[in-house]
């Protein structure tokens, strides 16, 4: 009887459970802790370092667009077209071997001299030479003061207002812009309103003051003899009629010496070999490149070239080429399918420095330093 009443208060008391709403616990739950995100392992993409900067520099020798009133027809329109394409840099110089000026009065050449020329074309032709691609011109020779001090600044007004720099004035620096680069330009001759290359240590000072100024310093050198029998560079001083026309060699050393990148000479009317110092490049003389009704186109006169030359920003060589060029139609500047330029230039090189000259392929390219 016991047992039996002990079964049904556990029953009842189950039932009364059920009513209230209680339901037995369950049974505890074991969790695993989130675990931590996997690292996945990633291999940096390599970025390639910009290129460093580099200057296209571009020179020729001697220009003269007519002696007025002996001019070219049409304002000189379309003189330079036949080379334009080749006059593209982001330095483009020559040696501008006339006053641009509209002044008569010379006072340079006595009546009836033979010997004496004084040279002059028209302000406006300094745009044709910035169309043609000119973006700094050489000042400093032995016709920019054909008329004086007066024609002389006629050229640089003339020169400036057509956006164009002059250079080789006594202490002038012209300073190009280049891609966030500066290129000094100067210009030596040996002549008194010109910056002096007789005064070699001047010169060394005034590169160094350039220097300070730009990236690059090139110089512009109108040094040496004339004529066609003048095609080789010799050591020391050289003169033309009684003028002490300065020693090539030992100045364009010593402007290298002082931090010029390049030195591009002219003054000979020929062209002259070119030469490795110091792995930098001295173009001696880069001939006649238009002289309209007043420069010999005979012979070797007529031969000449456009030096186109990559530098590196700290004036370290890329590559180069020599593109030939010849005088046409009494002075015109044109291509030279023939390429004696470069001929002349590889046989000038050779003999005249040796292992330190230039090498050039049969197509005008320069080989890298020697020297």
């Amino acid at each position: 009887m016991r047992r039996r009443t002990s079964l049904v208060v556990v029953l009842l008391a189950a039932l009364a459970g059920c009513q209230s709403g209680l339901v037995p616990a369950p049974p505890p739950v074991t969790t695993t802790p989130p675990r931590s995100p996997v690292a996945i392992a990633t291999t940096p993409v390599p970025t390639t370092p910009p290129a460093p900067p580099q200057v296209s520099v571009v020179g020729v020798g001697d220009i003269i667009m007519g002696n007025t009133p002996d001019l070219p027809p049409d304002g000189a329109r379309g003189f330079f077209d036949p080379v334009r394409p080749q006059l593209r840099g982001d330095v483009v110089s020559g040696n501008v071997d006339a006053a641009i000026t509209e002044a008569t009065e010379s006072g340079k050449c006595e009546p009836g001299a033979e010997d004496c020329f004084a040279f002059r074309f028209p302000p406006a032709y300094a745009a044709v030479l910035r169309g043609a691609g000119f973006t700094v011109l050489n000042l400093a020779n032995n016709h920019s003061h054909d008329y004086g001090a007066a024609g002389l600044a006629d050229s640089q007004q003339a020169l400036r207002t057509h956006g164009i720099q002059p250079t080789g004035l006594p202490g002038q620096i012209a300073v190009l812009p280049v891609r966030g680069l500066k290129v000094a330009v100067l210009g030596f001759a040996p002549y008194g309103w010109a910056q002096s290359l007789l005064d070699i240590g001047a010169a060394q000072d005034l590169v160094r003051q350039a220097a300070k100024q730009a990236d690059l310093v090139v110089v512009n050198m109108h040094a040496g003899a004339e004529g066609a029998g003048m095609t080789h560079v010799r050591p020391g001083h050289e003169t033309f009629l009684g003028e002490d026309r300065g020693d090539p060699i030992a100045f364009a050393h010593a402007v290298i010496d002082a931090g010029a990148a390049i030195v591009i000479g002219h003054s000979p009317h020929v062209l002259r070999g070119m030469e490795w110092y110091k792995k930098r490049l001295i173009a001696y003389s880069m001939g006649n490149f238009a002289g309209y009704h007043t420069l010999s186109s005979a012979g070797v006169l007529g031969a000449g070239g456009i030096l186109r030359v990559t530098l590196r920003a700290d004036g370290s060589f890329v590559s180069g080429t020599l593109v030939a060029t010849r005088m046409v139609d009494r002075g015109y500047p044109a291509p030279d399918p023939d390429r004696e330029a470069v001929d002349l230039v590889t046989a000038l090189s050779t003999s005249d420095f040796g292992r330190c000259g230039v090498r050039l392929s049969g197509g005008g390219v320069l080989a890298g330093p020697t020297c």
